[in-house]
């Protein structure tokens, strides 16, 4: 019977499930909008736990395992998530939201900035006093800061002799234009004041954003270029001067925005600072007078510089809604401080009114508008009458003859191959569409390459002769989507992209290839490869770039074809879809050849191709090239230069945006490989860019996929700070007395650390190098550079650990040879022993008949001398019966030499004689009775019943001893019958793994492309959670709606699904809760539900502690233990096997006894006993003996989670010899201890 239905007692309460779950731990459990919510587990399903928030605003929930994770006891608030007692996503997300409300926006992950942008100023953050502060200050010293990655680029600088970069890397409004001024503030005044290079360093950022930064949905101030700052340094590590890269300038944004968005900060700037004097030169306007300031028209300012503005210059919307705050844009200030930086860089205010020329000349280009001509049959355009005085400004302030620049708006030259010299030229008139394109390319032009004249007027003003090293700070657009998105955000995303390959190669590859060549033992962690991404994109053969700059060199591009061509080369490639498997409803009216679909590591961004062929050629076409190049205004002309002209290569030989693009990404990768490297990764709290709200999803979303969540794992095993044994030696060699500067460098950091008690934790030695914690070299550091009387305490330290080291390594050498040699004289006198045993054994075996004989047939020789007494009583008859007794003594002598003269005599032969023998002087005693009955029959009576008596108690004791060996030997036999099943199941398990040995080799392939297809499915369902999560966040933002598509299904669900249609299973218990699994178990009388449940019951008790495994907090001992380690070790090597369905008989009750040892046990604790009583499969009762402690015994029913958990056959015990025993041995332990008897 069933022992779960044996007794009323022991059945489960249904509420004890409940109430043992509701007083667990707090858990973390995924939220859509706020990332994580506390909760409780509260009911464990068959593939889900089902969670109740703490906040009772949130509805109850199930959530599959991997999205539950343990939380820390109490608010959280550390410097360093490394040092959180629990390492998880949740728990990282929460120590950024409590330290963002409590205005501490920065936060490390190891070596690993993470800037929470803020929205508004910090008092005293960064102010003169702080850099001070950070200045020499080891990282982890001080709280986390920009200015502290600036200090730790320095420091390393000098150390290792190599030049730094500092990766500035976020999403559109993160906050990674004001972290890169702040990281060249420091760079600049760290040291001392900031002298003519440092400050020109510093002017360069407000002109850098003045015609590099403008207004868009996401952020006020977005960077619409990349650019790398260098900040070189001399061999004294003194700045000598700097240089500025800068990378892919948004150009479609000079004649385009959307509602919300606004063109670049220098138009807004001019139209609301510039005197009036200069306004009425250049004749300026507000900013509805002009097309190219079409998006948003209002102007940045405060209260006070509102006033400064003239209303003439105010749009409309200006004037109705008034101005756009920001707590560091001000459109007039801005001007103001833009004007001055110009002329600390150097220019004139000649130089400078060049600029503020051309800069009006784009707006008024804009302005010049195209209408058909009624008479014209060729199709050509005119420019129109309203835009004749724009005519005319717009070629006063290029320098331009007027009816040459309207003739080569509306036509451009064709030169034929032959006719002459250089052949005909022929001019070609332009449709309005084409007129409309050459007038937009040629303002594109001027502000691009008027923004490359500025950079490198800019790297003019901070020169270097010399340079030993340079510090790099990296500030490029973040990873962009938008409803439309075209070539720009192709590009940019392009560009994360291999930056995010960057960072997973420096930080979760290099480190963990760093981590096997030392020989640490750090668990492997993996993570997302973009490089598939790159390969689709950048592919010499058929990368979408190659693809692109194809279709351009054709006669007749078609974006469609380019589109069409993308498709065909990539057909199967997960990363590229269709622009109709959007989650964004938006993107699915686009058709296939209109745009395709690209699933980057941050989600799945639609492409629209219209615009991509002719983004990717900013070439003019000849007249208007040729033109600018004739001008007079000095400064286009030099932006312009002769034999320039790129419109004479041809098609086949031009150089696009993207192979430019992509070189120059190729030259700064190298760049960044070279150099020490550092991360800030900038972090935006909320899409509506106020301050005081963080919305956990989106932050989140953020750090998943900028890869920190994966950092963080890596961090709870890793070593972040790690340097060479001789390099750490050298750098404190100058400050070490001449005892420690002989040692050898190993030796010294050994002596060194033992020396300082530092934990063994927070450091471990490698091959060559020495790996520390996150912020243990800090203490390291100090201590070695204190004051000289502790360098002479440290010394006395070092020298006692050495002498003592050396004496216990000589002490331990000597005391292995004793051990060794008192083994050999041990087991030298444990084979002599087993020896003299053995012999003794199979002497007696031989021999014990023989003399168990002669003992019996000796017994009768007692008896005879009964019989002589007797005898000598008679007064007739006496020589007859002593002539008997004398016949029997010869009978039992010639017995007795008999067995002694013959080895080999049976136990049948001497038993024959002992019987003769005893016939003999059974037949004396009876002719000796009827002799004595006539002359003693009262006194023969009685002494014949003392004799009779005597025979009784003597047959008596030998019936007790027969029945005591009878069972020794039914207890012998039944555990002989224990071994035989034990040994018989062993040999049929060695067989098995002999089979599995021999089919794993076939089997080998099918595996790993078993696991490579369930990693890949991971990664798809992450990148599907990606999509979903960027598309709700598009539709937010642009009211749009997203199209749900089927819930993808896990693959463990997949597999259960085919086993339980494989196996035919009679019932479906995956909706079944956990209490009422038990309470079948406890009431039901059908077999096979009630063997299905069990099973589903410890299923789902597995799934519960491999969760809690998991979660355990890294300072917590396996206090909790349910089982032996042995016999979890078993299960956990043990290889999952589909047992298949076999026929359920009535269950086999089997006792179990092993010795074990809890792990945080101390060293002297004795061993107890661990007891196991199965019923069937499953474990009934529980019980574990100390010495020192009370017993502790569990019954099923009512103390399941503390119990174990595995099956019989998982256990392993039926291998372990000796560990089975008979059920009354666990029964007497059992009610020795208080256990009720069954």
């Amino acid at each position: 019977m069933d022992f779960y239905t044996n007794h009323n007692k022991e059945r489960h309460d249904p509420n004890s499930v409940r109430k043992m779950l509701e007083d667990t731990q707090l858990v973390w459990v995924r939220d859509p909008a706020d990332g994580y919510i506390q909760g409780r587990i509260t009911e464990i399903g068959s593939k889900e736990f089902e969670v109740t928030p703490i906040d009772r605003k949130f509805p109850k929930r199930t959530c599959h395992y991997d999205d539950i994770h343990s939380s820390c006891d109490g608010p959280q608030d550390h410097d360093d998530n490394c040092e959180l007692m629990l390492l998880n996503e949740a728990t990282f997300l929460d120590n950024l939201k409590t330290r963002y409300y409590k205005d501490k926006i920065y936060t490390y992950v190891a070596n690993i900035l993470i800037a929470v942008n803020p929205y508004r100023e910090i008092k005293e953050l960064y102010a003169p006093d702080t850099i001070k502060k950070y200045n020499g200050r080891s990282l982890g010293e001080l709280p986390p800061h920009v200015f502290a990655i600036a200090d730790k680029a320095i420091r390393d600088m000098r150390v290792y002799k190599l030049s730094q970069s500092i990766i500035v890397s976020g999403e559109s409004g993160a906050g990674k234009t004001e972290s890169t001024k702040y990281l060249l503030k420091y760079l600049c005044y760290s040291h001392d004041s900031a002298g003519p290079i440092e400050t020109k360093i510093l002017d360069a950022n407000p002109v850098l954003e003045a015609f590099g930064n403008a207004k868009t949905t996401r952020n006020n101030n977005s960077s619409r270029f990349g650019k790398f700052i260098e900040v070189h340094y001399d061999g004294k590590c003194q700045v000598v001067g700097g240089y500025i890269s800068h990378y892919l300038l948004e150009k479609s944004r000079i004649c385009t925005q959307s509602a919300e968005e606004r063109n670049y900060h220098v138009f807004y700037m001019l139209l609301a600072g510039a005197p009036q004097q200069l306004r009425d030169k250049l004749s300026l306007g507000k900013p509805d007078d002009y097309r190219y300031l079409s998006g948003c028209t209002q102007y940045f300012a405060n209260a006070k510089t509102e006033q400064l503005i003239p209303g003439t210059q105010k749009s409309n919307s200006h004037q109705k809604k008034g101005p756009l705050k920001d707590p560091i844009i001000d459109d007039y200030q801005h001007f103001q401080n833009l004007d001055k930086a110009l002329g600390r860089l150097g220019l004139s205010e000649t130089d400078k009114m060049g600029i503020y020329t051309l800069v009006a000349a784009v707006l008024h280009l804009g302005n010049i508008t195209f209408e058909e001509i009624p008479d014209d049959v060729r199709g050509g355009c005119q420019v129109s009458e309203a835009s004749e005085q724009s005519m005319t400004i717009t070629s006063g302030l290029l320098g331009v003859d007027e009816t040459e620049l309207r003739t080569a708006l509306v036509s451009r030259v064709m030169q034929s191959k032959g006719g002459g010299f250089k052949g005909t030229v022929i001019m070609v008139p332009l449709k309005i569409y084409e007129a409309n394109n050459a007038r937009d390319a040629l303002a594109k032009a001027i502000y691009s390459r008027l923004f490359d004249r500025i950079v490198a007027l800019i790297n003019q003003s901070i020169p270097f002769q010399a340079s030993n090293f340079y510090i790099g700070v990296l500030d490029i657009a973040g990873f962009e989507y938008f409803t439309v998105n075209s070539f720009e955000q192709f590009c940019i995303n392009y560009c994360n992209e291999k930056l995010q390959k960057f960072f997973n190669d420096n930080i979760l590859k290099n480190e963990q290839e760093l981590y096997k060549r030392e020989g640490l033992n750090v668990p492997e962690i993996t993570f997302t490869d973009n490089q598939d991404i790159i390969e689709l994109i950048e592919a010499k053969a058929n990368g979408i770039f190659t693809l692109l700059d194809e279709e351009s060199k054709l006669p007749k591009p078609s974006p469609s074809h380019f589109t069409a061509e993308v498709h065909k080369s990539w057909a199967n490639h997960y990363r590229l879809g269709l622009p109709r498997s959007s989650r964004l409803k938006a993107h699915r009216t686009l058709r296939d050849e209109e745009g395709f679909l690209v699933r980057h590591f941050a989600g799945a961004v639609c492409y629209n191709t219209e615009q991509f062929i002719e983004k990717n050629n900013d070439a003019l076409h000849a007249s208007l090239e040729g033109l600018v190049q004739e001008c007079e205004n000095p400064l286009l002309k030099q932006l312009f230069p002769s034999g320039s002209n790129t419109s004479v290569r041809g098609k086949l030989n031009f150089i696009s945006v993207g192979s430019k693009f992509k070189t120059q990404l190729g030259e700064l990768m190298e760049k960044l490989e070279q150099n020490g490297t550092n991360f800030i990764r900038c972090i935006k709290p909320n899409s509506k860019m106020v301050d005081r709200q963080f919305e956990g999803s989106l932050a989140l979303a953020q750090l998943k996929c900028s890869g920190t969540i994966s950092v963080l794992e890596l961090m709870e095993h890793g070593f972040p700070s790690r340097v060479l044994f001789a390099d750490l030696y050298s750098m404190y060699k100058s400050v070490l007395p001449p005892e420690l500067v002989s040692l050898p460098a190993r030796t010294f950091c050994e002596a060194m650390f033992q020396s300082l008690n530092l934990s063994a934790k927070d450091f471990k030695f490698g091959i060559t190098k020495v790996f520390f914690r996150p912020g243990k070299f800090v203490e390291f550091d100090r201590i070695m550079r204190s004051d000289p009387e502790n360098m002479l305490a440290i010394v006395a330290k070092v020298k006692k650990w050495l002498i003592r080291s050396r004496w216990v390594k000589s002490a331990l050498g000597a005391l292995c040879v004793i051990k060794l040699r008192n083994r050999i004289i041990f087991r030298n006198k444990c084979v002599l022993t087993a020896q003299r045993i053995a012999r003794g054994f199979l002497a007696r075996k031989q021999h014990r008949p023989r003399y168990q004989g002669i003992a019996k047939i000796n017994k009768i020789r007692t008896n005879t001398l009964k019989t002589i007494e007797i005898a000598n009583g008679l007064k007739l008859g006496r020589d007859e019966i002593v002539g008997g007794v004398n016949d029997i003594y010869r009978q039992i002598d010639d017995a007795i030499n008999k067995i002694k003269q013959n080895p080999r005599i049976t136990q049948r032969e001497i038993d024959s004689m002992y019987t003769v023998v005893m016939a003999n002087m059974n037949k004396l005693t009876v002719d000796l009775n009827t002799k004595l009955k006539e002359q003693q029959q009262a006194e023969e009576q009685e002494r014949l019943r003392k004799i009779q008596e005597a025979l009784e108690a003597e047959r008596r004791a030998k019936e007790a001893e027969e029945q005591r060996l009878r069972e020794e030997a039914e207890n012998k036999r039944l555990k002989v019958e224990m071994e035989t099943r034990r040994k018989l199941a062993e040999a049929q398990r060695l067989k098995q793994e002999e089979e599995d040995r021999r089919a794993a080799l076939s089997l080998q392939a099918q595996l790993e492309k078993e696991a490579k297809d369930d990693a890949k499915y991971r990664q798809q369902l992450e990148q599907e959670r990606r999509d979903h999560e960027l598309a709700l966040r598009l539709a937010s933002e642009s009211n749009g709606q997203v199209e749900d598509s089927p819930p993808v299904i896990r693959k463990s669900e997949n597999v259960r699904a085919q086993q339980q249609a494989l196996g035919k299973q009679k019932f479906d218990l995956s909706k079944w809760k956990y209490s009422e699994l038990r309470d079948a178990i406890n009431t039901s009388c059908d077999i096979e539900l009630l063997e299905a449940c069990r099973q589903e019951f410890h299923r789902r008790l597995k799934v519960y502690h491999a969760w809690k495994a998991k979660n355990r907090k890294r300072t917590t001992m396996d206090e909790n233990e349910r089982a032996p380690r042995s016999v979890m070790e078993a299960a956990f090597k043990q290889p999952p096997i589909v047992q298949p369905i076999q026929e359920i008989v009535a269950a086999q009750h089997r006792y179990f006894r092993i010795p074990f040892m809890r792990a945080n046990a101390p060293d002297n604790t004795k061993r107890g006993l661990w007891y196991a009583h199965f019923d069937g499969q499953w474990i009934a009762r529980q019980m574990e003996l100390h010495a020192d402690k009370p017993p502790i015994l569990l019954v099923a029913g009512t103390d399941d989670m503390q119990m174990c958990e595995l099956s019989l056959e998982e256990t392993g015990l039926t291998r372990k010899r000796g560990a089975e025993i008979l059920d009354h041995e666990f029964n007497r332990e059992w009610e020795r201890n208080g256990g009720q008897t069954l």
